[in-house]
């Protein structure tokens, strides 16, 4: 993955800020706000683990449940044609639109 890191699930950007000399990041993909910065490469990753590792101790800390990057559902927006064509194919295949939909993001990301 191009300029992200990840640990534990988590994925994190990796940004530099020229003017200031620095790396910074976020933690992508969920709500809360958790944010790194860095020297170097190193330095960077050791923070971003370190953010990480924080927000976790927090969230056991609070009784709460840690936000997960991706939890599995995608709302899409595919307009009244694009979904009545998906919902005849799926209909004509025996399976469920979602499942449709499934296969379809598996396909195009093979090419």
């Amino acid at each position: 993955m191009k300029n992200m890191m990840e640990y534990q699930g988590y994925f994190g950007s990796v940004n530099y800020d020229d003017q200031e000399q620095i790396f910074y990041g976020k933690v992508e993909y969920i709500r809360s706000l958790i944010s790194y910065e860095g020297y170097d490469v190193k330095s960077l990753r050791t923070s971003f683990i370190e953010a990480v590792d924080d927000y976790l101790e927090i969230c056991e800390n609070k009784g709460i449940e840690p936000e997960q990057s991706f939890a599995g559902n995608l709302t899409i927006k595919p307009g009244s044609e694009l979904h009545k064509r998906a919902a005849i194919v799926a209909q004509q295949r025996g399976i469920a639109l979602d499942k449709l939909i499934q296969e379809a993001l598996e396909q195009y990301l093979k090419s």
